[in-house]
């Protein structure tokens, strides 16, 4: 049903001309349509809902979010210890598994400078619909809250991204291109700050949302922002309320469920998803995710799992066995977390953001740094026992603070990886970085932890500095 006499082309061409009017804005100050579009767009509740789905439809195909080429999960999974390219000339991805990345003139500094800009338009698109609905004078609170928290939520994931994988930021909170485009680099604990209060707020603004609209998990709900909310206690070690955030995500059982068919959890609307993301969105016939095309395992890929990771697995692992495949004829090891690589029929799976595990290993590990080390066993073993080990509570009852915190660790490196870079983010959160790369990578150097500033950032705002090492 929709208001207003607005067809479904009709809103999308709406939508449509307030982004774009919006970015030129952003390059060219006094764009004359940009306040009228906006007036029109938040004028009530459908087409202010429209642009936040417009926001989600960006993620489905921007460099950034998308699972493919210059992704996040493709840029940051190759930099710690999981993958390797399938040619020792790759330009593209070989200098993000050596650590050498480029700031300007290469392939690889193509990559980079793609991410971080696919990344701001993001927040800049955030920002926009943050904007229009602050201002409206015509659309209900409860559509306020709701499109305002989820922009909030959409504004403060991409920042998290952009902190840990470059340091200091600049923080754009505006569309006003005068500030923005000689904005200064924010200290990593401003760009936190804004990050943990977008978020608290998120989680305000969405009450009410507990339920998935449609049923389906594309659009974030106050427990998505709970999820992320709990991941950033933890990484600033604030284990209490990690533990207690997290611990309410689990406790949403009739909406979350950990599933004992590996080939299940990345299918659409999956129990385990907390969040998705969409291929539709992209607008193409093609249904595969990213990720299914990227670890695809196919002779022309770039990207295969490095031998010792795979080693590293038990056989008896149900991670191994459903969630890799081997090349014969090239003889690796590859993803198949997502099995469509490339079809055009009716969606099946869905790009995974956020889902329950991460959570129940959130949840262990505050547990463990509080010395409450057989509550944090209790939480690692549904990891592990879903993946068909053995428990550490018939196993090994009394291991050590220690021990338990490798286990851990080993435990998210096996559950999450080929997902949003999490290793990568591990092992600089835990400051392990150079003590696990340093003997495998011969040219590593501490300063490596930070991709590169783009250089091509740096030409447009000489008030960007680059960061150390480059």
């Amino acid at each position: 049903m929709f208001k207003k006499g607005y067809t479904p082309l009709l809103l999308f061409i709406l939508i449509s001309s307030f982004f774009n009017t919006a970015c030129e804005d952003y390059v060219d100050i006094g764009a004359p349509d940009h306040k009228m579009v906006t007036e029109t767009v938040f004028a009530d509740g459908e087409t202010a809902s429209a642009a936040v789905q417009g926001i989600y439809n960006e993620m489905a195909t921007a460099d950034f979010s998308r699972g493919y080429l210059y992704s996040v999960t493709a840029l940051a999974g190759m930099s710690p210890d999981i993958f390797e390219t399938t040619s020792a000339t790759d330009t593209r991805y070989g200098p993000f598994q050596q650590n050498e990345i480029s700031p300007i003139g290469s392939d690889d500094a193509t990559a980079n400078y793609n991410l971080w800009s696919s990344a701001y338009n993001i927040i800049y698109m955030a920002n926009s619909v943050l904007e229009g609905t602050n201002s409206s004078k015509t659309i209900s609170k409860e559509t306020r809250d709701r499109v305002g928290g989820q922009a909030l939520f959409i504004r403060a994931f991409t920042y998290f991204y952009l902190v840990n994988l470059y340091g200091e930021l600049p923080l754009l909170l505006s569309t006003d291109y005068r500030k923005n485009a000689i904005a200064e680099r924010e200290d990593v604990d401003t760009v936190y700050d804004r990050i943990a209060e977008d978020l608290d707020s998120a989680i305000i603004l969405l009450e009410g949302e507990e339920e998935y609209r449609d049923s389906e998990r594309t659009n974030v709900n106050r427990f998505a922002a709970m999820a992320l909310r709990a991941r950033v206690y933890l990484y600033q070690q604030d284990w209490e309320k990690a533990e207690e955030l997290a611990g309410e995500v689990i406790a949403q059982t009739s909406l979350y469920g950990i599933l004992d068919d590996l080939d299940q959890v990345f299918l659409k609307n999956s129990r385990e998803a907390i969040w998705q993301i969409s291929p539709v969105g992209r607008g193409l016939t093609a249904t595969y995710t990213g990720e299914g095309y990227l670890y695809r395992g196919q002779n022309s890929s770039q990207i295969k799992l490095s031998g010792d990771f795979v080693a590293s697995m038990s056989p008896n692992d149900k991670r191994l066995l459903h969630w890799m495949a081997f090349n014969t004829g090239r003889e690796f090891y590859f993803p198949q977390k997502y099995k469509d690589s490339n079809s055009r029929n009716a969606v099946v799976e869905y790009s995974t953001v956020l889902r329950l595990p991460e959570q129940y290993l959130i949840r262990a590990e505050a547990r463990a740094m509080q010395g409450r080390l057989s509550e944090a066993i209790k939480d690692i073993d549904v990891v592990r026992s879903r993946a068909g080990l053995g428990l550490l509570a018939d196993m090994d009852p009394d291991v050590d603070g220690a021990e338990l915190l490798e286990e851990l660790m080993d435990q998210r490196k096996k559950e999450l990886f080929a997902e949003w870079g999490h290793r990568w983010l591990d092992l600089k959160r835990t400051g392990r970085a150079t003590e696990v790369l340093g003997p495998i990578k011969p040219q590593w150097q501490d300063t490596d932890v930070l991709f590169p500033i783009p250089g091509e950032e740096r030409e447009k705002n000489p008030n960007l500095s680059q960061n150390n090492g480059y």
